[in-house]
Parts: structure tokens; sequence; C-alpha cells
């Protein structure tokens, strides 16, 4: 399908809702960010004392890199010197990845895990990679992009032909996964990894005494040969660090790997938004040395703390969560089941948020080859959604369908970037006078734009009658 790209006021006609803001002063906000940006800039310093003390002696470094390995990432200092080393000096892109690693991944099993009649979880790096994403850190335009790469994307390995990218790191470990990630992503540079095994997610999620989140419906699950047992219940509640995994590890829905992303996105600005505070970040030295055994990277200390301070300021509405363009193969395509990477939607978001290539700024593009759906959280009928629709219509979005309700109630409704497309959600949001803009992938798998009904709709709702 041939995208046409358009201005966004060429395309919306419809008067926006009046306003019902009203314009409050702040003498004393601007005063009041600078002493808080001190605040954390003391804070990131103290830290990072405290820090290079505890971990001085047990670097967090586990992995044995060659010279040609350790080439594969950038050797730039990415953190200032001095008083501003807990500040980044350029944007930075960082490889995480969560493994999962079973007794028969590695070469010499620790005794205690033989003979037990299941496979126990082992406190190594040498499996399959479960999670895989790479973060961009940008001082520059004050971004935090994290890009979800599913596990089963069909990649190249190089030296071993097709293969899920999950298989990379069994391969070649975190070097090998870095190249791929990068053939992958248009040649990306990537300047630091960082692993962490299954056991210490548990373990830092405990550490930071757990997570608020909405479970999205209920998951029972259960796979003796690995003690895996979930059993969740739908709705919000405050998981710790075990019932977390559960959460994040459940695949059997209608989209599977793909509905997992969702979950992982939607834990993660949780974190992001219960850890990044200073009464958190000042117990950082002592949650690193709960799961320091359980993390390997070639961060350095200072390099850390500098990632930390960056995340602490940054708004939160500049925290983008996208997942790698593509499709599920079909049945009987390939001889496994693989997600397929789109060449050029990667292209397209590798130039807009990864500063790939220079490009004009990127248009929002023409309402009608958008696909808008519709997820409704309050509980209403559809009827109740007819206003919107049709509103969405007048205004030229030919495309707009009910999909499935993710099922959390919303006080506001969100308007999610499903593809990265930010420019066309916030014309959305602009036809409709309502919402959040979010760029991240917990909408309809197969929209453009999804527009997640809040409660806000309802009381704006006869204004578009």
């Amino acid at each position: 399908m041939t995208i046409q790209r358009g201005s966004a006021s060429e395309n919306h006609s419809k008067p926006r809702p009046k306003s019902r803001r009203r314009k409050v002063n702040h003498p004393k906000s601007g005063r009041w960010l600078w002493f808080w940006l001190g605040g954390i800039a003391m804070l990131s310093a103290t830290i990072g004392a405290l820090l290079a003390n505890s971990l001085s002696s047990t670097p967090l470094m586990q992995a044995n890199l060659s010279a040609d390995e350790a080439a594969v990432f950038g050797g730039d200092r990415i953190s200032g010197g001095g008083l501003r080393f807990s500040e980044l000096t350029r944007p930075v892109n960082i490889l995480v990845m969560g493994m999962s690693v079973l007794p028969p991944d590695v070469q010499n099993a620790p005794e205690e895990t033989k003979n037990l009649g299941y496979l126990p979880q082992i406190n190594s790096f040498d499996g399959l990679t479960d999670v895989m994403l790479l973060i961009r850190f940008d001082p520059q335009t004050k971004k935090l992009v994290m890009l979800s790469i599913p596990r089963d994307t069909r990649v190249e390995i190089e030296g071993h032909g097709i293969k899920k990218i999950n298989s990379a790191n069994v391969q070649g470990g975190p070097a090998l996964s870095a190249k791929t990630v990068s053939n992958l992503l248009d040649g990306v540079g990537i300047d630091r990894y960082v692993r962490i095994n299954i056991l210490g997610v548990a373990k830092l999620i405990d550490a930071l005494g757990g997570v608020t989140v909405y479970v999205p419906r209920d998951m029972k699950y259960q796979d003796d040969s690995q003690h895996l047992y979930i059993n969740l219940k739908k709705g919000k509640q405050h998981l710790n660090g075990d019932q977390t995994l559960q959460l994040l590890r459940f695949r059997h829905d209608e989209n599977g790997d793909i509905g997992r992303i969702q979950r992982q996105q939607m834990v993660m600005r949780a974190l992001m938004d219960q850890a990044l505070n200073p009464t958190t970040m000042a117990q950082l030295p002592n949650i690193l040395n709960v799961v320091k055994e359980h993390i390997d990277t070639n961060l350095t200390v200072e390099e850390l703390v500098a990632l930390v301070g960056f995340g602490a300021r940054i708004n939160r509405s500049n925290m983008l969560q996208l997942m790698l363009p593509g499709r599920f193969s079909e049945k009987g395509e390939y001889s496994a089941s693989y997600w397929i990477p789109d060449r050029d939607r990667i292209a397209s978001t590798m130039a807009q948020y990864f500063d790939m290539q220079s490009s004009d700024q990127q248009q929002a593009v023409d309402p009608t080859y958008l696909r808008v759906a519709i997820q409704d959280s309050t509980g209403s009928d559809n009827a109740n959604l007819r206003p919107l629709i049709r509103s969405l219509q007048k205004a030229g979005y030919r495309n707009v369908y009910i999909a499935k309700s993710w099922g959390e109630p919303l006080e506001v409704t969100h308007i999610v970037a499903q593809q990265g497309d930010g420019n066309s959600a916030e014309s959305i949001r602009n036809t409709l006078g309502f919402g959040e803009v979010r760029v991240e992938s917990t909408g309809n798998l197969y929209s453009d734009i999804s527009i997640q009904v809040g409660k806000d709709w309802l009381e704006q709702k006869d204004l578009f009658e």
C-alpha cells in the first residue's frame, strides 16, 4: 500500500471543541524547576560516589570479551569528566537483553541443578534472549526511545545462517547479538550492552518494592518441566518480582510473543515512573548490590550513573516505546513461525528516532490511509462511540474501526502511535480536542493509531453530537 503524506492542517477542517482549561500562572515554577534539576544533579553525583565505592571490588562485567568482540561496541566516552561525570555527552544506544537460561544452555551446569526432575533457571548469560531492546538516550532531543525486537524475528546471523534473533546470544554472546541487531537496523551503532538474567529481573523488582500494573486478563499456565506456574487475575494490582515475571512470560494469547512485548512496555513504563525519582535513586547502590551478580554489562559505573541521571530528568512524554515493524509469518510460509521485518518501515523508524540519516521532519500521514482502531475502556456499548467515529470520518479518517479493548479502565483517553507515527497521533488529538498522545506499541496490532477511549470521552461526548 502506498502511503501519501500531507500537511495535517490540510486534512482537518473540523473545529476543535471549546477547551475547558483555564490558564494558571506559576510565577515560581521556573525557580522550582531549577531547584529540582540541581537536586537531581547533586543526587546523581552522590550516587556515583557510592556506586564507585560499592562496586569497585566487583565489576558488573561478567563476560570475557575478546579484543574483536569489544571493538563491536563504540569505545568513545559517553559521560562527562570531573564534576560533570554524571552527564551524558552525546546520544547513546544501549542493547538490553533479558536472558532465560536453563541447564542445557550451558556446557557445565552447576551440580545443584542436576537430578531435580525439572529444568531450573540458572544464574548464567549463555542462553536464548527472551527480551531484546535497543534503547537510545539522547541528550540533544531530551528523548528516551526504546525499540522492542521480538525474539522470533527472522534474521541472518553472521556465520550461522537464517535463524531467530534470540539465538544470536547462544551462537556468539553479546558481540554477535549486537552485530545482528545492527545489521537488522540499517547499520545503527551500538555503544554498550546490558544482559540481565531472569533471576535478576525478579530480584530487581523486589528490590524496587514491586510494581503496580493492570493485568489485562486472567492468566493461567503450567509447565512442570520448568516449574513455571502462572496464575494471575485480571485487574490493577501490586505485583512482586515472581508475579511480574509471570505477567512478562505469559505468551498464550492471540498475539503470542507480540502480546508479551505489549505487556513488557506496560511494565517498563510503570517501573520508570516508579523508579526514576530521588527517593528510589538514593537506594540505587543497595539495589545494584542485590542484583549485580545477575547483570553483565560493559558500562562503567560513571556511564551507568549518567544514564540514570538522564532518565530521572526526562519528561515522561518524551519516553517513547516502539516495536520493530513487521508481521507474523503465514502458516506454511516457513518451517518455523517468525516475525518478518518490514525493511521500508524499519528504515523510516531508524531515520526518525535513531538519527540514521538526514531527513525532513516527518509529516502526518494523509488521514485517508491511516488505520485508526477504537478501543473502548469505559464499558460503554458501541452506540456511545458513534459520535467519535463520525467526527473522525468528517475529518477525513476513512479507515476507522472498533477493535478489542486492552481492558484497563482509563480516566484519560490514550491516542497510541502504534507504528511510531507520533505526528499523526498528535493530529488526531488536535482534531478531537482531548486525550493524551503516547508513542508506544500497546494498541491494536494492526492499526497505525489506536484510540483507547477513557472516561474523558464520556464528558466530551455531548460536544460531538
